[in-house]
């Protein structure tokens, strides 16, 4: 009996095999290199994550950068590292992880140059100029590199590119790209103003590039396929290499010298621009012409989760292989669910940055759509797979929130049965509200996968406008409760920094502004105290100053929203606000708040200023726990999500999946709940 191809045949184009030099990829699936907190410092970790994306179906499954000499440590970053043969092993292991589900392993080889402090091995870091170390302001200077330096480094490279050989990959990428390497570097005006062969023009800038892409494949020969990763506009303008320009010149210089082009953007933040800033696709005007100028295979990135638009990114002649990262994260099976006919099961990125953020922090990755990632090793948690019911438990879930729609779909897949009841009319609860606001409409993606999921399972049974009491939760009789109603933003003005209510504050909240209410009439004065230093605050203003209110907005921070520097996006929100005539007060501390005025502190001067007009706090939440005190000790409950411990919605989902997979397991409260790398101590 012959079965049919359950896949769409309009993406049958996706999973042809495509030839890159002396390789062939199975499909055209490139999870391209992307940092995820765990390396060297949790390589067990590390090794299941890309694993699990070869088993997922991607093609192509590449390390995150890896650093090749101790002259560009990035401590504390904890990325992959080849300094010696002493790394081989747990490379090799991810290569075999790899390899065990018929993808190609990718390498990335980079030295960060003048981004590299070498905190830890503390040696001078190196870059085509005498230039302060740009990360973290560090009071480090990287030297400039003489003709001698250059042939060292070069030497590096090329024994880098040998052990990689040795460590059983299939491709390794030239990188330079995102402003961060020294091919980058001194190919940047702004970093290499050198009088010698390797600065002045183009031709002399991209020197350096040529050369570590041809002795990689002089060193490698035919048997590992060479990637250039090259960012075609530094996003500047005219001061920076710009794809129009020279990003155009340097690629049809090198066309045909790599196997595989993999073109970006630079830096890293416009590279990764949240889905506020930038839509799917959104690289595609700067890497349109990379196929008319080379023969060889061309990917590119632009947070791809459609296969409809993966599919006329190819058909449009602008790319052969479709690049990412953060779909790879939020779905590793993304490519299978395409192949296997049912795309609606994506779990689509919603580009909120998450998983940079927790890098950025020295962290392993988290991911608001994927609660597994991160945890492949750790808790052996499968994003596909969950253990069937260990009873005929009945579960009630509280709240339809982030957390209950996690929890409810993780245990209605376990096979129990779910009544998830909702107060109001809608479920979704803060990522339907959050979503409405400016630019953040692709969050409710959160909300629509599992909803989607939910509702093919009969098990699970959904009840809106069922606000429940302690009796009413009593009386339905369910053998568990999992209270997850959420949390509110305080209106008193306590938060991060001030610990006690603002003498007369009771302001408006952004749960009042997401309900409809409004400060006064459109084109008064708002100030939007933050002390929240994340998105909130932001797009509060944003919508605000949209609907004709004169806005300030003031924090104790240094800049706005602070904490989005690691999500990628302080800059790009700053300027949006300042654009927009949003007024922007740092070092400010709400001290008072009158009927139609407030005064604000200056945290440095204690210089008070007085202010008209209302006041929004955004400062912290408090967990609607009501419930849990009446129902402790009458019934198994626990309180999930935002109802436990107000936080991002990534944590919301990530504990409402734990509750599901904890469920009718017995948990030792003393004991550490995941597995952790062992070291061998060398005396």
């Amino acid at each position: 009996m012959v079965m049919s191809n359950p896949r769409d045949p309009r993406y049958d184009i996706l999973f042809e095999p495509i030839k890159i030099g002396p390789v062939t990829a199975p499909n055209r699936f490139y999870q391209v290199p992307h940092c995820n907190g765990m390396g060297r410092m949790f390589p067990d970790s590390m090794i299941e994550m890309r694993g699990m994306k070869a088993e997922g179906g991607w093609g192509i499954v590449t390390t995150e950068q890896c650093d090749f000499h101790p002259t560009g440590d990035v401590q504390p970053f904890t990325e992959t590292r080849m300094w010696d043969d002493a790394d081989l092993p747990y490379l090799s292991a991810m290569v075999d992880a790899v390899h065990a589900h018929g993808a190609l392993a990718g390498i990335e080889l980079v030295h960060n140059g003048q981004d590299s402090g070498c905190l830890y091995s503390r040696e001078v870091p190196i870059g085509p100029e005498h230039r302060p170390v740009t990360w973290h302001q560090h009071p480090i200077q990287a030297r400039a590199m003489s003709r001698s330096d250059i042939r060292d480094y070069r030497r590096w490279h090329r024994k880098a590119v040998l052990r990689a050989r040795q460590a059983g990959f299939d491709m390794v990428v030239v990188y330079a790209g995102h402003d961060g390497t020294v091919p980058s570097h001194f190919l940047s005006r702004k970093s290499n103003q050198r009088s010698d062969e390797y600065g002045g023009s183009l031709e002399n800038r991209l020197r350096l590039y040529r050369e570590l892409i041809e002795e990689t494949k002089d060193a490698i020969g035919d048997t590992m396929a060479v990637v250039a990763r090259f960012a075609v506009d530094e996003m500047m303008g005219k001061d920076g290499l710009e794809w129009a320009g020279e990003g155009k010149e340097a690629i049809e210089m090198l066309a045909e010298l790599p196997d595989m082009w993999d073109v970006n953007v630079s830096d890293w933040e416009n590279d990764s621009m949240t889905s506020r800033f930038a839509q799917e696709g959104y690289q595609e005007e700067y890497i349109s012409f990379v196929k008319s100028v080379t023969s060889k295979p061309v990917s590119a990135v632009g947070r791809y989760t459609s296969p409809d638009t993966m599919v006329s990114a190819i058909r449009r002649g602008l790319v052969d292989i479709i690049g990412a990262a953060r779909p790879s994260i939020a779905d590793p099976f993304l490519p299978n669910k395409i192949k296997q006919g049912r795309p609606e099961d994506i779990r689509e990125c919603i580009g909120c940055n998450i998983c940079a953020a927790w890098n950025n922090l020295s962290a392993p990755s988290r991911c608001t759509q994927n609660p597994t990632m991160g945890e492949e090793w750790r808790k052996k948690w499968h994003p596909e797979k969950i253990a069937p019911k260990e009873s005929d438990a009945t579960i009630l879930i509280v709240g339809a929130g982030p957390a209950g729609l996690e929890a409810a779909l993780g245990l209605g897949q376990r096979g129990y049965q779910v009544t998830l009841a909702e107060a109001r009319s809608e479920t979704g609860g803060r990522v339907t509200r959050e979503s409405r606001l400016p630019e953040l409409n692709e969050w409710a993606r959160v909300r629509d996968y599992r909803l989607g999921q939910i509702k093919r399972r009969p098990n699970v049974e959904i009840y809106l406008e069922s606000e429940l009491n302690v009796d009413q939760i009593l009386e339905f009789g369910a053998d568990h409760v999992a209270l997850a109603t959420g949390a509110i933003w305080r209106n008193d003005g306590v938060g991060r920094n001030i610990r006690f209510p603002v003498p007369g504050c009771s302001a408006l909240t952004p749960d009042d502004i997401m309900d409809g209410k409004r400060p006064a009439t459109s084109g008064s004065a708002v100030t939007i105290y933050d002390d929240d230093h994340y998105y909130m605050g932001s797009v509060i203003a944003e919508l605000l100053v949209s609907e004709g209110y004169r806005v300030t907005l003031a924090t104790q921070g240094l800049c706005v929203a602070s904490w989005t520097e690691y999500t990628l996006e302080q800059r790009h929100i700053e300027k949006r606000l300042l654009e927009s005539g949003v007024q922007i007060l740092t070092r400010q501390e709400l001290t008072e708040v009158g009927s139609d005025e407030l005064w604000l502190t200056n945290t440095l001067t204690q210089e008070v200023s007085r202010h008209e007009g209302s006041v929004v706090s955004v400062t912290a939440r408090l967990p609607r726990d009501e419930l849990f005190g009446g129902l402790k000790g009458k019934i198994p409950v626990r309180r999930i999500g935002d109802c436990f411990g107000p936080s991002i919605i990534a944590a919301a989902v990530y504990e409402g999946h734990r509750y599901a997979r904890e469920f009718d397991t017995e948990i030792d409260p003393d004991g550490v709940p995941f597995n952790r790398t062992g070291y061998q101590l060398q005396h």
